[in-house]
């Protein structure tokens, strides 16, 4: 995203799945800082609530802001109410903060009473549902793997699959994007980080390197 080269951005390639069962987080881990690798360990994805959870692209000091003014605000509705909330307010709440001046690109999912949901957020506010989507400055090439491989009944183990063909051609093409992958799943039992582990097992048995 757009902004000085000594500003902190995560660059990056975000992924948003809705499939059988739930829905699908995903983003590589790389920070750049111009045309410098800042750091290769960043943390994209993050769990909101135990139904949502929120990857994030642009300036790191803004993602980190919104997840913590998203955290806690999550958690006074869910006393308040003594129920979840929904990934569509989730979605609304993230819309309207963002237009305070946050530079970021956002995708917000979750599993609620209607069954999963993934929307993608703009800088402006606008947010719109999808079955998937991709944001940060290798979005291009991950969508192409998207469009061949995405399918809406698609199972947990599938989709990570997908999520994984996706980020690898970002990474391959996209030098912002790199160093390692975040992959969650959000069904009827919660929020789920899948362990870094079980990705580089999946990543050598689809025949793709891991972190790069």
């Amino acid at each position: 995203m757009a902004g000085e080269d000594n500003t902190l951005k995560t660059g990056t390639t975000t992924i948003g799945l809705k499939i059988k069962d739930g829905i699908i987080l995903a983003s590589d881990q790389r920070a750049t800082m111009g045309n410098l690798i800042a750091n290769s360990n960043v943390q994209k994805v993050y769990q909101l609530s135990d139904n949502l959870g929120m990857t994030i692209a642009g300036s790191v000091g803004d993602a980190q802001l919104m997840v913590r003014y998203m955290q806690s605000e999550i958690s006074i509705y869910c006393m308040k109410r003594g129920s979840q909330m929904s990934v569509n307010a989730a979605a609304t709440l993230v819309a309207s903060v963002i237009r305070q001046g946050f530079y970021l690109g956002l995708i917000v999912g979750g599993y609620d009473a209607t069954g999963g949901h993934v929307f993608s957020i703009d800088g402006a506010g606008g947010y719109i549902e999808d079955n998937y989507m991709s944001i940060g400055s290798g979005s291009v090439f991950a969508y192409g793997a998207l469009e061949a491989y995405y399918k809406t009944d698609m199972t947990k183990k599938d989709a990570i699959d997908v999520a994984i063909t996706a980020l690898n051609s970002a990474r391959r093409r996209d030098n912002c994007t790199g160093d390692g992958m975040l992959i969650s799943f959000i069904g009827s039992k919660g929020y789920e980080s899948i362990p870094q582990d079980q990705i580089k097992v999946r990543c050598a048995e689809l025949g793709f390197k891991y972190p790069n």
